[in-house]
């Protein structure tokens, strides 16, 4: 799978906006200091952030602007790899066509790698529109740009799919159902989080999920 058939199976923005964001506090209650997927309320002024890092040179970034969503990847051995060049080059109509009201986060310091742009994948949908939509890229069946490992988890959004992807990279098991609690919303309870982990601090967890923009419990203890 490309950029090409990942358009259609991308949520809309809301959904993927949730999803963005239960993924990031899962990773959190895992793994408080160094979460794979990261979730960043106002990033910038009306603007949240999705990032996913994996520490081995891959990377995605969605981002929730009121004019739209921008999202790209970066995958560090793809085909479509700027770095296959020894004067690094997007892939040919990756960025081609990009609004005006997105294009600006091509150069948003933190997507920058010695002052260039590194995405193998890009995808953006503007507000008001029905579609997601990409650049006219063009690949051979035996090239890839990265998009179907990068954002698996993001298009399948189930418990079974975050649960093996955590006991794989987390290296412990997962409770299925607390996962399943999370990735539905439900307000991040104290026995949510234990379940999860039995070393987690709840009241810490707890406000980093309220400056996600998580639903907490109103009642303490809970």
């Amino acid at each position: 799978m490309t950029v090409l058939e990942l358009l259609s199976l991308l949520p809309d923005p809301a959904a993927l906006r949730d999803r963005c964001r239960a993924i990031a506090l899962l990773d959190t209650v895992l793994d408080t200091y160094a979460p794979t997927h990261t979730f960043v309320a106002g990033w910038r002024d009306g603007v949240d952030l999705a990032f996913m890092d994996n520490g081995s040179g891959d990377q995605y970034a969605v981002v929730f602007d009121p004019a739209g969503v921008f999202l790209y990847g970066f995958d560090h051995e793809s085909d479509a790899t700027p770095w296959r060049e020894e004067d690094r080059a997007h892939w040919p109509g990756l960025l081609d066509g990009l609004p005006a009201s997105l294009a600006h986060y091509t150069e948003a310091p933190e997507f920058q790698c010695h002052g260039f742009f590194d995405a193998t994948v890009c995808a953006w949908r503007e507000d008001g529109d029905t579609e997601w939509r990409c650049g006219p890229v063009e690949f051979a069946p035996d090239e890839s740009d990265g998009a179907d490992w990068l954002f698996g988890l993001l298009l399948d959004g189930s418990p079974d799919a975050y649960v093996s992807f955590a006991e794989d990279y987390f290296e412990r098991s997962v409770d299925r159902d607390a996962v399943a609690a999370v990735l539905a919303g439900s307000p991040l309870s104290r026995a949510t989080v234990i379940s999860l982990s039995s070393s987690a601090d709840y009241e810490a967890i707890a406000e980093q999920a309220r400056r996600l923009g998580y639903c907490i419990p109103d009642e303490p203890g809970i």
